[in-house]
């Protein structure tokens, strides 16, 4: 059983012994932290913090003690109950709040829960918020109110609907072009909220809906990380009902992957590369991904004549980078989607809407669309670490090596470009690997080059 602490939150198993496990201890002294830091950061004659969550079984626990623990610090609660990590990010702006907390374990099975931060914004908190509440939790540095001063709950189930109409208002989301189409679509929401958002979203496009594990009770099918390994129910009821396509989304709904009418993945990779394509069609400018997606992004930026930029892994730093190079479109390799137009956080409903329109209106058929993208295959691997290792030492000789002769970066591990492929090495965080990431024109040439590097930082660590 596990209990990770970072700058982005607290994740967790459900049970077991506090300080180990997500217990119900945690979550209070995490939840009061937040509060604490909230009201040090702001000043406000109210506070109020915007708290929704996924359907995993621990979900109504965690948040009734975050809700209770909240109103104890005279902070009062906006209750979105069952939500997508998107519209808690959206309603908190819209409601004019001081935060939000999400509480879901994103692609982790069900056994796992956390609490992810918002700022005023409707945005991750950044590093240095992040390190204060770590601080005050270290510290147990809580204050509680008075009991005239206590907040209250008030529920809303509304921002479903409201983040659904925004959708709809966006002038790229194209109505008309995708209804006139009658697509028929097969949707995995994994037993959880995309199951109540993605089918009145698809139902205001006018897509035939074939719905499987829309339930959302929490108990995921398979395993929730939205790959091809784990969507064979999906790729095999597309072909079964001869769909035009195949959508599905992680517990939380902010990763997005795509079948195709063949019942073959689109790629997750490319969710991100024919959204962008869209985008910059019709609104020219700048892209940005993290250091571990596909090159395909850059190359589809550069044809349409905007800049990419690519951030330290994370999506925090993603958006920062697109703030700094005003990017239109941007997200990650995982199938995340951020289009500032409606607003800074990954979201696959919007993804959903932005991607039928483009195929809409280019009138192509899913694998027709994915065949007109440069073609880049992807390998993951990684080494294990021995305790003594300086792996900064070791990634910095690396990097030294490199500079000589190709293009080099720094910012998060070590990236290094090659003219048809890249490699990118990452020390994790959670656990005593580096991590290896490659990309070249087809698996073959991919795994080859995880294996030298595999190889080259093996000799150079003397392991």
């Amino acid at each position: 059983m596990t209990l990770i602490k970072s700058i982005s939150g607290i994740r967790g198993t459900i049970g077991g012994g506090v300080g180990d496990n997500l217990t119900p201890v945690d979550a209070v002294k995490f939840a009061a932290a937040y509060g604490q830091w909230l009201k040090s950061a702001n000043n406000a004659e109210r506070y109020v913090v915007v708290v929704g969550r996924d359907a995993r079984p621990s979900g109504d626990m965690i948040q009734q003690l975050v809700m209770q623990t909240l109103i104890g610090q005279g902070i009062d609660v906006i209750d979105l109950g069952l939500s997508t990590t998107p519209t808690v990010e959206m309603a908190v702006p819209m409601e004019g709040a001081s935060g939000g907390i999400i509480l879901t374990a994103s692609h982790n099975p069900k056994q796992w829960n956390a609490l992810k931060l918002l700022n005023q914004h409707g945005e991750f908190i950044d590093a240095k918020a992040g390190q204060s509440i770590l601080s005050l939790v270290e510290n147990e540095q809580f204050e509680f109110c008075q009991v005239d001063d206590l907040g209250r709950i008030d529920q809303n189930d509304t921002y479903i609907d409201k983040h659904i109409q925004a959708i709809l208002a966006l002038p790229l989301v194209d109505v008309q072009a995708i209804k006139s189409q009658n697509y028929t679509v097969v949707i995995d929401a994994v037993n959880s909220t995309g199951g109540i958002a993605l089918p009145p979203l698809l139902s205001a496009l006018g897509v035939n809906v074939i719905a499987l594990h829309c339930t959302p009770n929490g108990e995921f099918p398979h395993n929730p990380e939205p790959l091809k390994e784990h969507l064979g129910d999906l790729m095999e009821a597309v072909t079964h009902h001869k769909a035009d396509l195949g959508f599905v989304v992680d517990p939380d709904v902010d990763r997005l992957a795509i079948v195709d009418e063949t019942g073959e993945m689109f790629g997750e990779e490319y969710t991100l590369v024919a959204v962008a394509d869209y985008v910059l069609s019709k609104t020219p400018g700048n892209t940005v991904s993290n250091l571990s997606s596909s090159r395909a992004l850059s190359d589809v930026t550069q044809k349409r004549g905007g800049q990419y930029d690519a951030s330290a892994v994370g999506e925090v730093n993603v958006v920062a980078m697109m703030k700094q190079t005003k990017a239109v479109i941007g997200g990650e390799g995982n199938g995340g989607i951020i289009y500032p137009e409606l607003h800074y956080g990954r979201d696959s409903l919007v993804g959903v809407a932005l991607f039928l329109s483009h195929l809409a209106q280019l009138d192509l058929k899913v694998s027709a669309l994915k065949a007109s993208y440069p073609q880049y295959a992807m390998s993951k691997n990684k080494v294990a670490l021995t305790p003594d290792l300086d792996v900064d030492q070791l990634m910095d000789s690396m990097a030294k090596i490199y500079k000589k002769t190709e293009r080099v970066n720094t910012i998060d591990g070590v990236k290094i470009d090659f003219e048809n492929s890249w490699v990118h090495l990452r020390k994790s965080n959670t656990e005593p690997i580096i991590r290896i990431y490659t990309e070249a024109r087809d698996v073959k040439n991919a795994e080859d080059l995880a294996q030298r590097f595999v190889l080259e930082l093996k000799q150079l660590a003397g392991i």
